[in-house]
């Protein structure tokens, strides 16, 4: 607060000595030397330029912050949470979409399927026939093999996430972004398909399947799953490229339980299906899951202070990796009308997909064994 106040004492000096001094009449500007110019910003498209500015406009934020928190004191008011830092997620106003935009999605969502399929899909013809080959060449276990087909995605998607600054400098954010698609996506096909087909695999642990409510309990579990799993759906116009991808720094909705969602999405996901499955494979297959996560947690905050600096300290200090954790400790002061940060169309969007996912289990199973791997 002293800083904010220096601060605004030394503005106001500098208003009034600007005011007392004496007003010079315009006289022609020396040239300013072109090299010179260009060398009092970074250069354009460099992925370290939207972190210098976050940085140049955070002192300001936490001065205004602050003497918000100061006037509400001295009025005897109630705290509010501070002035957002990040970017309030999952805002998805109607007059700003446009109807090419989402053709333009649904027509790459046709055409990345269609090809997906010859390429990598289709047996005795693409390449995921060979990929599960080789990898079960390494173990007759399927655990290991599930470990390995994990391990595989895990090193390209993080791998690929890892060095997206420098490839976008490279091709731009639209092509690094088909890039990482490309490789990302058939990798995930591999692995559900061979889960659903191994799924049953190993010792059997447990069965609770015939167990009065059990069904209903995996069911709520698995839902509630997705709306920690994909934060995604809050920029899904970038993730197939439409819009230019981003690094986003989200700071509300969800964010404000956990900064991780899809770490605690993918736990809650796996303690429902390993109710269910109840198998040593399920088990396996979980804490392979699990062990990425929880590396992304730490990779995500490597990433985001990469390109935020002291903007995502200051989000990190308000929110935890452990659900609720911030808020219990004080750290998040949650809105009095926090509930309506989740009545938002990308939140909506999240039920029918679940819905429909559910309701589309069958295909899946059906489609798996018909690939066999």
């Amino acid at each position: 607060m002293q800083r904010c106040a220096a601060s605004s004492s030394l503005t106001m000096q500098n208003v009034h000595s600007l005011r007392a001094a004496p007003r010079r009449t315009a006289g022609p500007k020396a040239p300013v030397p072109l090299a010179a110019a260009l060398a009092r910003r970074p250069a354009a498209g460099s992925p370290w330029q939207p972190a210098q500015q976050q940085q140049q406009q955070q002192p300001a934020a936490r001065c205004r912050a602050a003497q918000q928190e100061q006037q509400q004191a001295a009025e005897g008011a109630e705290p509010q949470p501070p002035a957002l830092v990040g970017e309030d997620a999952a805002v998805f106003d109607l007059s700003q979409q446009s109807l090419k935009s989402w053709g333009l999605f649904a027509a790459l969502l046709t055409g990345v399927s269609a090809l997906l399929y010859p390429v990598w899909i289709a047996p005795g013809l693409g390449l995921g026939d060979d990929f599960i080959a080789t990898l079960s060449s390494l173990s007759e276990d399927s655990s290991v093999v599930m470990l390995a087909i994990l391990f595989v995605f895990a090193i390209a998607h993080s791998g690929l996430a890892f060095l997206r600054p420098y490839g976008e400098e490279l091709v731009g954010a639209r092509a690094y972004r088909v890039v990482f698609a490309l490789v990302s996506l058939p990798l995930a096909i591999a692995a559900v398909v061979y889960f659903i087909d191994h799924r049953y695999d190993g010792v059997p642990l447990w069965n609770l399947r015939g167990v009065t409510g059990v069904h209903e309990l995996v069911w709520a579990l698995s839902f509630l799953s997705f709306y920690f799993l994909y934060p995604s759906t809050f920029n899904i116009l970038e993730v197939a490229a439409v819009d230019e991808p981003k690094l986003h720094m989200w700071e509300t909705g969800i964010m404000r339980i956990t900064r991780h969602p899809q770490m605690v999405g993918q736990g809650i996901w796996c303690l429902a299906h390993s109710l269910w499955i109840g198998s040593s494979f399920m088990m396996v297959t979980s804490l392979g899951l699990m062990a990425h996560h929880l590396f992304g947690c730490w990779h995500g905050d490597f990433r985001l202070k990469r390109k935020y600096g002291e903007a995502f300290e200051e989000v990190k200090a308000r929110t935890s990796t452990f659900p609720f954790q911030a808020v219990w400790e004080g750290r998040q002061q949650l809105p009095k009308d926090y509930y309506k940060e989740f009545l938002r169309g990308p939140y909506f969007a999240l039920i029918p997909f679940c819905v429909g996912a559910y309701l589309c289990h069958p295909l899946m199973q059906r489609a798996a064994y018909f690939l066999g791997w």
